[in-house]
Parts: C-alpha cells; structure tokens; sequence
C-alpha cells in the first residue's frame, strides 16, 4: 500500500485542529540512513541507486514517506550532519542525478521522501564558514565568533569565552588562529553553530530549502532545529560572555557546564519557525515538516504543530528515550516502564485539541529498542518483545517513525572492543569520561554496548550471506561498520517468507493505521497508570458519517494492552473493566476473537488468555469494543 492507495481521513474526524485533515494524519514514515542501507559500488557505504533498487520493498511494507539522513556533500565529520554544500550530493552517495532519479522513481510508487535538513550548524568546510573566518568578509557575523575571555591568551587552556562544553566532548568552543577567535559549536568542533539572528543567514536558508522543494523534495525533517534560537542579552551577547553577567550554568565533573538551557527553544524560536513557513512552505500542498526538538516541552510542542500558528506539522521530543531526573546517558539508572507511561501520556494529552505528535522508539541516534526495553536473550522473545514494543507504539495517536531495520527486530551490535565503534560521540565520550576518572572503562564499554549510536547504524539485513546482503559477499570493501553477527536469523529475505516475523506483523500494523480512523485519529486515555508491568489504553472516536456504536451514535473503541515484560502477567483492572471481565478478572461475559484487531501471539491464544484475564510474556493485543 502507498500514499495513493491509502483511504483519507473524512474532515468530520479532527487529526491536528485544520480546517482540512493533512495527508499525512494516517501516514507512516520510514528513516533511511544511507551510508546503511545498500552498497551497490561495492565501496562499503550505502548509496542513492542503492535506496532506489529497495523501493519496491518499502511500497511492499506499506510506508507512505521515505526520511533520509543526510546524503548532502560533506567531510563526514559526524557521518553527514556536518554539511560543506546543502546543494550538491557527496560522491560516497552518489550525484544529484542520482538524487533526481530516487524522487522520480519513489513518487511513482506513491512514495514521498523528506530530506534531513541541518541548518542549525554546517561543516567547517562549507564556503559560508571559510568566509566568515575573514572579519571583513559579509559573512564575518553568519556564525557565533567571540574574542578570547579577558585576561587570557588567545588558544590556551580556560580562555574560551565561556564554559559551555560541547555535546560530543571537550569545549563548544574553538579557537581560530586565522580570524584570532573562537567559534561556537554544540557538536563537533566541525560543526559550528550558525548565527540566526543575522537576517541574511536565514535568508540563505529559505532560498537553499525553496531550491530543493522546486526539485521535487517533499519536505525536511530538521535537525536541532530547536537550538537555532539563542538566549542572549540586549547587546546580543551569549551569557557568560563578555559584558553578559548572567551565569552560562553551573559546571559538571568533565570541567563543562551544558549549553542546552540556553541554546534550546530560545526566545526567537517562534519567530524563526513562523518566517520559515512564509518563506518556504506557504502556498505548497503536499509537504511535510518535521523538528528534530531537544529541549521543547510537550506543551510547546502543541504551540509549534497547532496549524494555527504555521510553524511545524510535528516534533521529535525526546523525554521518552532519555534517562529521567537529568541522569547523564551513559550512567542512567535501568529503563523504567513508568517513566514511559508518564512522558507518553504527556505527549498525548497535550495535543488533545490542537497540533500533532510523532512517534518513535527508534532512530540513528538511538540504540534499538528491542535491545534497550525488550530481551534479544533468545530469538523468541526477540520477536515476541520486538512485536509488542511496536504494537504499542503504533497504537497511539500521531505519525509512526520506523527506523530502518526495526521492522525486523534488529538488535545492538554489542562490540567487544572499541576499535569496532564508528561514532564520534561515543569515542570522545569514551576518552573523556574514562580519562576524566567519571567511569571505568569496562563500565563505559559496558555502557557503549547499551546506548552508543553505532547499535542502529550497523548495516541493513537483508540476507545472510556475509555481509547481510547490504554489499556484494565479493565486495573489494567491507562495510564501513561491521555488519550484526545475527544477520542469518534477523533478515529481510528470511523475515518476508515468515507469515509470523516481525516484518509482516508490521505490514499488519501500518495497514491497520491505514485504514481504522480510531487508530489514526481517536482520542487517547491511559489505563492502569501505576500498574509496572502493563500498559494499556483505550482509543476512542465519536462520528455519526462512520457507522458503528451505540443507536448509531458512531462512537468506536479500541482497548490496547501491552505485557512490556519476559514475564506473565495480570489483565489490570480499568482494561480488565473495559474488556467485559469480571471483578477477579477469571470471567468474560462475551469476548470474540473476531473483534481482535491484531495480536502478538495467535488470536485464538489470545481470546483463551482473555477468558482468564492473563497474558502471555510480552503479549500484547488491540480490542475492538
């Protein structure tokens, strides 16, 4: 199924508050990260004509939009999101005809695809950069320059401009001989932070993104794009800074205090995303936009989706995935099925009204989630966690993400030495905090093979020969990272064959949210909040035009229930209530295995559970009342 075959969502159903349902309120994206997905020069890194010849697979999964990770012209300091040219393709990847020839044959296939957009910093190799490292160039104020701190000689140690360190290690400043500043850069050092408060920089944008939307791009998925808006004082200085008194944050055991709350969801952000709009998106039909949002709340994240205020069609926020209580990544406390519970919910209920929300587990920067909250300890419940997992993302209201690979349970690499790591992050982290005496090394492995990047960025499994089908057995290069040692049991080829894998229960699952509007566009209220081991929830949707419900009222329900667990467990109350079962939960007035949407165990098992208000490990249904 394609964007073309899918069945729109009638207006009298309200998605994100527009007066017109977008297309895009029961579509599912699909993230490709290039250098990943198929080799087809035999060079080692994936490749445009690679992405081409797997569209037939993605149409057959059923996505609607395809997101590519960076594909632009780079030194791949940070394997792409560090750009030299926002308008020319890297040779690792291909050419623009290339590019050219990926949309044509993606839209002939009702595909569309979104480019990732980075433009809260650029490589710097990018002219725009080079330039400025001259003050009396024009493009001398296009990104954040500062003298070194009074009193301190330019290039040594403590005469950065303020205590910011940078996100991948080390100070976000960077000392230039040739201009005799310092630069900012919340990532790696290659990557300076653009100065958006210069007209001329957002400008330069606008034109680059129209350029590529004339090209027949369908969108951007925007990178940081929450971190373009700066606090700074009236002068325009940073705090910290100068003449700027105010504190730039209290200083970590690496020596660095953290730029987030001050370069996160800053006083322009608003104004920024508002200009964007005008500039690029009005008067388009068919696009979509989405922020990448470290730092926004889920009540701003209503604020910038309402159409109303024609910002964004939908946000990345990150709670979810990320430690609780401020926890650095790398030493966080085991994941807890309750603080899921509580940002989830949080993410719904702010968007009961207006705006919109995505939903992911899943993406480059994250370890896979059947590793991180499932069991890959034996490969049934491999395919039983990874199948609950995704049916109680995709259950909820908002647009699904699925991240290459996690449509076939693919878990982390567990690398046993460092050498084997690829990412930036994960070797300065490494370096720093074992050099700095925070953690040992064997617990910064250990803490590697749990959260590092590298986990969803091992190549795609498509077969199992030896390098999962991802490049030629024969290839002259192996693959740029080592491919999973479990490539024989997780694969496409294999996966595709088995009515029961985890790849056909998600063709299951985006066909579902295809075609039930109570899955795309109901309403969402948590059951059994405290419960530890279950989640559940009900989906609701009241319209007369569906049909259905009491004295055709059109009022449809769903109940979803989720064991997140290796353990058996207990239907909890409020879904038991729900269910029909009766107050000790061993009774069902009148279950049917027909009104069983989906399951992840056989339905007939699943209907014999309910008749004892058990489930299975990791069982997880969606219940039609």
């Amino acid at each position: 199924m394609t964007t073309e075959q899918r069945k729109p969502l009638p207006d009298t159903i309200r998605t994100n508050g527009a007066e017109k349902n977008p297309w895009w309120a029961n579509a599912v994206v699909y993230q490709v990260y290039p250098r990943s997905f198929q080799d087809t020069n035999g060079d080692g890194y994936g490749d445009l004509p690679g992405i081409t010849s797997r569209l037939d697979y993605l149409a057959d999964l059923g996505v609607d939009v395809i997101w590519l990770s960076p594909v632009y012209k780079s030194p791949q300091d940070d394997n792409g999101y560090d750009i030299s040219d926002y308008q020319d393709i890297d040779p690792m990847f291909g050419t623009l005809d290339d590019m050219d020839e990926l949309l044509a044959e993606a839209h002939d296939r009702g595909l569309k695809v979104v480019m990732d957009l980075v433009v809260n910093h650029t490589s710097d190799e990018h002219a725009w950069f080079q330039a400025s490292r001259d003050k009396n160039d024009p493009h001398a104020d296009w990104y954040w320059w500062r003298p070194a701190k009074e009193g301190h000689e330019p290039g040594t140690p403590g005469a950065e401009p303020n205590h910011w360190g940078s996100y991948f290690g080390g100070s976000a400043w960077e000392y230039d001989p040739k201009r005799g500043e310092y630069y900012l850069h919340q990532f790696s050092k290659k990557q300076p932070d653009l100065n958006w408060e210069n007209p001329d920089v957002r400008a330069a944008v606008y034109k680059m993104m129209n350029w590529w939307l004339d090209r027949g791009v369908d969108g951007f998925r925007m990178d940081v794009i929450t971190l373009i808006s700066k606090h700074v004082d009236a002068n325009g200085e940073l705090p910290g800074v100068g003449a700027n008194t105010e504190s730039d944050g209290p200083i970590g055991p690496d020596g660095y205090s953290s730029p987030n709350p001050f370069c996160a969801d800053g006083p322009r952000q608003d104004e920024f995303l508002a200009e964007m709009h005008r500039e690029v998106f009005d008067g388009r039909e068919g696009t979509l936009t989405v922020g990448e949002a470290p730092g926004i709340t889920a009540e701003r994240n209503q604020h910038i989706t309402d159409p109303a205020n024609r910002e964004l069609d939908m946000l990345f926020l990150f709670d979810h995935v990320e430690p609780g209580g401020g926890q650095s990544k790398w030493t966080a406390e085991p994941w807890k099925l309750a603080h899921l519970k509580h940002c989830l919910a949080g993410h719904q209920h702010a968007v009961k009204k207006t705006g919109w929300t995505s939903l992911f587990f899943n993406n480059h920067d994250q370890p896979r989630v059947v590793s991180r909250w499932g069991d890959d300890s034996t490969d049934e419940l491999r395919v039983r966690s990874a199948k609950a997992i995704a049916l109680l993302l995709h259950m909820h209201r908002g647009t699904p993400y699925v991240y290459q690979g996690e449509e076939l349970g693919m878990t982390n690499a567990y690398f046993d030495s460092l050498d084997q790591y690829r990412d930036l992050e994960s070797i300065n982290m490494y370096h720093q905090l074992t050099e700095s005496g925070v953690m040992t090394p064997e617990a910064m492995m250990d803490a590697l093979k749990a959260i590092s990047r590298d986990n969803s960025r091992t190549p795609m499994q498509w077969d199992a020969t030896k390098y999962a089908g991802f490049t030629a057995p024969y290839a002259p290069t192996e693959p740029w990272l080592p491919v999973n040692d479990n490539r024989d049991v997780v694969n496409a080829k294999k996966e595709k064959r088995d009515p029961d894998s985890v790849y056909n229960f998600y063709k299951k699952l985006i066909a579902l949210r295809h075609e039930n509007p109570v899955i795309s566009a109901g309403e969402w209220e948590m059951l059994d909040a405290d419960d530890p081991q279950v989640y559940a929830f009900v989906r609701t949707l009241r319209d007369p035009s569906l049909g259905g419900g009491i004295d055709g009222s059109g009022e449809r329900r769903i109940v979803v229930v989720v064991n997140m667990s290796s353990d058996s467990a207990k239907i909890p109350a409020e879904a038991a209530d729900l269910l029909g079962l009766g107050l000790a939960g061993t009774t069902l007035g009148g279950v049917s295995a027909d009104r069983i949407l989906i399951s992840t165990y056989p339905t007939e098992d699943t209907a014999a559970d309910l008749l004892f208000g058990k489930l299975a490990p990791w069982e997880a249904f969606a219940y039609e009342l």
